[in-house]
């Protein structure tokens, strides 16, 4: 009986042994493996590690880019914001020049339209004048002109005076009084009287002193004879004296210095005559 016992505890001992060492070696190689898949696992993780280090340098690196694209963009809008402002300053800009070019286009049209009125009055005054002087623009000793906005009647000095005098002589009433009649159908404008004196020196005395004189005498004594019998009004009247300085030609022959001595009366518009035509229209 106990050979028996023995032998089934020898038995059951074996089988235990064996078992045993299959199960040990299966949990070796179980082990083996899930070693294997550890390593590879730290393997893959440090993989991962480097991978995510690379993505976060990426992500870092893709944030910068941002932060200076969102910068560049509010630098290209403050930009944007500096042109928009500059072309509205330049169109407000434009605008005013082209206000101002308008506004000069109506002074130049205000101007040829006062020119156009002012060439009207003078014209009719030439046409008047021509009419009415002796023998009109055929009488070399009397001419009347258009000079820009004046009109110019020029006498010679024969007509008017006494050689070397400065006195109105009896021939010259019926010019005058011509002349007189019809300045006063104009009496919104001025009436300047030039004495012109040719390069001779003449003297009359102690009352003349030079040429300067000479001229101014004789244009006052227009002046005079204008106002005291033709009624020209006085405030209308201008005398000046030119002496030998505006010839019309050389005094170099006798004829030339004949042309030369002459008095010229010069109709014109007054300067608040010239503004209201300005004015006029707007």
């Amino acid at each position: 009986m106990k050979k028996v016992l023995l032998g089934i505890v020898s038995i059951s001992l074996v089988a235990t042994s064996c078992v045993s060492k299959k199960k040990y070696s299966d949990l070796q190689t179980e082990q083996a493996t899930v070693q294997n898949k550890l390593a590879s696992a730290q393997k893959n993780l440090s993989a991962s590690k480097v991978d995510l280090g690379k993505a976060e340098n990426e992500i870092a690196a893709l944030k910068d880019r941002i932060a200076f694209l969102e910068k560049g963009n509010e630098k290209y809008l403050e930009n944007v914001d500096n042109l928009i402002a500059m072309s509205k300053s330049a169109t407000d800009n434009m605008r005013s020049t082209l206000s101002q070019l308008e506004q000069k286009d109506e002074y130049i049209k205000y101007i040829r339209e006062a020119n156009s009125k002012k060439d009207s009055i003078n014209l009719a005054v030439a046409f008047s004048l021509k009419k009415i002087l002796p023998n009109g623009l055929n009488d070399d000793d009397i001419s009347v002109n258009i000079e820009g906005t004046k009109v110019f009647i020029s006498i010679a000095d024969k007509l008017l005076f006494n050689s070397g005098s400065y006195r109105i002589s009896s021939r010259a009433a019926a010019i005058l009084k011509k002349v007189g009649t019809v300045v006063n159908q104009y009496p919104k404008m001025d009436v300047m009287v030039e004495g012109h004196t040719d390069n001779k020196l003449v003297k009359e005395g102690a009352a003349i002193k030079d040429n300067w004189d000479l001229s101014v005498q004789r244009a006052a004594a227009v002046v005079r004879e204008l106002e005291t019998k033709y009624d020209v009004l006085p405030e209308r009247l201008i005398a000046a004296g030119r002496s030998q300085y505006a010839p019309v030609v050389d005094n170099d022959t006798a004829a030339n210095r004949s042309k030369n001595r002459r008095t010229k009366i010069i109709i014109m518009p007054k300067l608040d005559e010239f503004f209201d035509l300005l004015d006029s229209d707007k």
